[in-house]
């Protein structure tokens, strides 16, 4: 007999999977225990709870492995950790954690366990927590990250099958709407759900007023004077991207007209400008623009496709995707984030949930925050796309030499680099000699060699590597790919959740050795002498600004001007991000290679045969440092953010004063710069620093004791 445990809907749903494994019809299985299909149906579809011997009397008839995996997974009372789905394909890894977790709390309480031995019982109980709630987590997102125009939206709509066969024999058209470069507006979600359909995350009315404000002094300003426009790169006049300004003048209704004269020429009509000239001053424009997108009316979030269109789903979601991303559809503000919806799973995978993630083009900034904080989520496979030519492309190098100087660990499992071939580029690589390439396999393989011995200096000349050219290449090829870095990362969780499981299983077997061998305190005492030698953060010359210095540099004027009119908040320039990366970035130079040689001490005393008896201390051990590191680095990254963030915001002099360098002539950014240069050297940002160095140095004496907590040697042990 069993207890079902789970909701109706989840009980039959999992039912009815068994049962189609098993190659059993409804009705076969329905006779088989004298019901009418049509209960069975209902069972599966959860609209009649089954008794617990009406299932026990179904999975008997069913008879299979999966069939017998069920009735155990159902009569399992989880009590520590939260209950994973019935169709968790690790349910039994973290049943194990469950019964772990009991037991290591068990012995934690006894009157006889030693206080040091039962630290190391709270230690591993916390990280079989942390890992399992890693691994029964599901949800997993594939994010393409790449230079505009680059060709991420096609790659993606390939590899889906998200494309519009062309009728007279050409290339697909892809679904997501793709160009030169500079075509989407903001980021875009691909995911599974019942129906072809999209949703959008708007933008706020203050991100769309600042939108229009830049549109409208850039309208007002007219052509720009040679000296400021010495400063700015070709193609950047404005601090809004070209995507916003195309949306803004579509809901707007001014459009730039192209009319054909009496002799022949063509007459180019902008009716922004033509507005611009008609009113008095920049506030006043910002007004008539804003009336004229009637934002009130556009309140739509989601729309689905409705079969009575007369169109096909496809060529009605590239049509609806098409309106929304220009600011075409009368219904839709200007989004933030745009979801695509399609009833099919779009990897194939049945046991993880993946949504593919479109990101916003990198224009000359590639460290954006929205783009660094995918390397650093456990369930994102952070896909860096490249050109062939040029790959391992700079804005990637750029990329993973931050997380790696910020202390990002598992960058191996996190990222992948998918190089975009065009045609016969493949074919123009040459060998050692000089000789053109036979195949473009061939040139696939040089080309890899050749990016393994660029990424050498990170440490990432293993990285995962493919190569797809979406025109040429099987979509299998790159679903293939992903799929494997998905199974690589999962994989990943299981091996770290195995190692600490292992480790707990054999502390709990030896719990007499593990409190007084005597191996176990030579090994223990060598710890502690390493991290009294250990004990100081080592203090550096760096500061918490120069990440953000370094920005200021390399961005466009124009993006400059943006983020100080928004008072250092923008997409692609962001204050808190850069301050908050720069926190964590001195904590990781302080104290990184001080994390790493501890490591290679507990593996190099571990591998010991002598020190055999003490080899569950010192993997603990390990563990436990570089399980504080981490945390450590991430509350440096929030104070970063949030005590300079404050002081930034409150500080309204100083926007105005960098505002007011603008068209003063060139060096803008120098100037703004400058100011920002003077900013931080002050008294009060030199204190707020002082503070960081005290956060990190109390942050590194608490992973410290955490780790000697583990081996400290009780009253009563050092008496017998």
């Amino acid at each position: 007999m069993i207890a079902s445990t789970g909701s109706s809907i989840e009980v039959g749903r999992r039912l009815a999977q068994v049962r189609e494994r098993a190659g059993l019809k409804q009705a076969e299985l329905a006779k088989s225990v004298t019901w009418s299909p049509a209960v069975l149906s209902r069972v599966e579809s959860g609209e009649r709870p089954v008794a617990a011997d009406e299932l026990d009397a179904l999975l008997s008839a069913i008879g299979t492995p999966d069939a017998e995996h069920l009735r155990v997974a159902l009569g399992r009372e989880w009590r520590e950790l939260p209950r994973p789905s019935l169709d968790h394909p690790d349910q039994d890894a973290l049943w194990e954690c469950e019964l772990l977790i009991r037991e290591l709390s068990a012995r934690r309480d006894h009157p006889e366990v030693r206080n040091a031995f039962a630290r190391r019982l709270s230690a591993l109980e916390t990280e079989i927590r942390e890992v399992s709630s890693l691994l029964a987590k599901r949800e997993y997102q594939v994010a393409f990250v790449g230079s505009i125009g680059i060709g991420k939206s096609t790659a993606i709509c390939r590899m889906t099958g998200l494309e519009i066969p062309d009728p007279d024999g050409g290339p697909a058209a892809p679904v997501l709407e793709a160009g030169a470069g500079g075509i989407t507006i903001c980021e875009v979600h691909l995911r599974s759900g019942p129906s072809h359909g999209l949703l959008i995350e708007p933008r706020s009315e203050d991100e769309i007023r600042n939108d229009v404000l830049d549109f409208a002094e850039y309208l007002k300003a007219g052509a720009e004077s040679e000296s400021e426009a010495g400063d700015r790169s070709e193609g950047e006049q404005q601090g809004i991207s070209k995507e916003i300004e195309r949306a803004v003048r579509n809901m707007a209704g001014l459009r730039v007209r192209r009319e054909k004269t009496p002799d022949g020429k063509t007459l180019r009509r902008d009716e922004a400008r033509e507005l611009a000239g008609s009113v008095g001053n920049v506030r006043e424009l910002v007004v008539q623009i804003l009336a004229r997108m009637e934002l009130h009316r556009r309140d739509r979030r989601d729309v689905w496709y409705d079969p009575a269109s007369g169109r096909s789903p496809l060529v009605w979601l590239k049509e609806t995707f098409e309106q929304i991303n220009n600011g075409r559809h009368p219904e839709f503000t200007l989004p933030r984030r745009i979801e695509v919806i399609v009833p099919q799973p779009l990897l194939g995978l049945e046991d993880m949930a993946v949504r593919l993630v479109d990101t916003k083009g990198i224009d000359r900034t590639a460290a954006r925050a929205d783009l660094e904080s995918l390397l650093d989520d456990p369930h994102t496979i952070a896909v860096l796309c490249s050109p062939f030519n040029s790959a391992p492309s700079a804005e990637a190098q750029l990329l993973l030499q931050r997380a790696r100087d910020a202390g990002v660990r598992a960058l191996k499992t996190r990222a992948a680099l998918i190089v975009l071939p065009r045609t016969n580029e493949a074919m123009a690589v040459k060998d050692e000699t000089g000789s053109r390439v036979d195949t473009v396999e061939e040139g696939y393989e040089l080309k890899g060699e050749q990016v393994a011995m660029a990424l050498q200096p990170l440490r990432l000349s293993d990285l995962a590597v493919e190569f797809f050219n979406a025109y040429q290449d099987a979509p299998e090829r790159l679903r293939t790919f992903l799929i494997e870095r998905l199974s690589a990362s999962r994989d990943e969780l299981r091996r770290q959740l195995g190692a600490i499981t292992g480790n707990a299983h054999s502390i709990l077997a030896n719990q007499e050795r593990e409190q007084a061998h005597a191996v176990i305190r030579q090994a223990a005492s060598l710890l502690r002498t390493w991290v009294q030698r250990h004990g100081a953060p080592e203090r550096l010359t760096a500061h918490v600004h120069d990440a953000l210095m370094e920005q200021l540099t390399q961005a466009y004027a124009s993006t400059i001007r943006a983020t100080i009119r928004r008072e250092g908040e923008w997409p692609n320039l962001s204050y808190t991000h850069h301050l908050g990366y720069g926190a964590r970035r001195v904590a990781a130079l302080s104290l990184g290679s001080s994390v790493e040689k501890f490591g290679s001490l507990c593996e190099i005393m571990g591998a010991d045969p002598s020190y055999f008896e003490a080899k569950d201390l010192l993997e603990q051990a390990g563990r436990v440092l570089e399980t504080s590191y981490e945390e450590l680095l991430r509350k440096l990254q929030l104070l970063g953010q949030t005590a300079f963030g404050a002081e930034l915001r409150s500080d309204i002099a100083f926007w105005v004063e960098c505002g007011s360098e603008w068209g003063r002539g060139p060096g803008y950014k120098g100037r703004v710069a400058s100011r920002n240069a003077l900013w931080f050297g002050a008294e009060e940002r030199r204190t707020l620093e002082e503070e960081l160095w005290s956060l990190i140095t109390k942050e590194w004496h608490g992973a410290l004791e955490r780790v000697t907590a583990l081996f400290e040697v009780d009253v009563d042990a050092e008496a017998q």
